[in-house]
């Protein structure tokens, strides 16, 4: 029989297992829609910009993954439904704005925005390990990071 304290290990781990889990499928969904951008961008500077941010979401994924298999879990190796939505959502609207770098960076605005939201969520409502905490942050101040710099790049489309 099972302590409370064993019960509570067990949780705790199953609630960091099951963040991370959908933090790496948000890397793989955000790695394949900056991949997706970078098609339907005109400007070189932009497609470089979409470029840098795809290998840096395959980054943030391979950190999770390696935080997940030191929980000795097996880490997802795919996206979410939802992100295969999002893209077709691009995919769609980028025919519809002619494939305009201005609508482009709309979209990846409306992405980061909601990975900033996603990442502050899991922060605040789940108490993970210090080590985790960190990656996790280190990741978010990135995305911010992203952002800004995605508002200065709008004055370029």
């Amino acid at each position: 029989m099972k302590t409370s304290l064993e019960e509570a290990r067990e949780q705790s781990h199953k609630d960091t297992v099951n963040v991370l889990q959908g933090i790496i499928e948000k890397n793989y969904d955000a790695e394949k829609g900056y991949k997706k951008a970078m098609q339907d961008a005109e400007n070189p500077a932009l497609k470089n910009f979409l470029k840098q941010q795809a290998v840096q979401r395959s980054n943030f994924a391979t950190a999770i993954d390696k935080e997940l298999r030191d929980l000795g879990e097996a880490p997802k190796e795919s996206g979410s439904v939802t992100g295969s939505l999002h893209r077709a959502w691009i995919d769609i609207k980028s025919s519809v704005a002619g494939n305009d770098d201005e609508a482009v960076l709309e979209e990846v605005i409306r992405g980061e925005k909601a990975s900033v939201d996603e990442y502050e969520d899991v922060m605040k409502k789940n108490t993970l390990a210090p080590k985790i905490q960190n990656v996790l942050q280190s990741q978010l101040r990135d995305i911010q990071g992203t952002l800004n710099r995605v508002k200065t790049l709008e004055d370029i489309s």
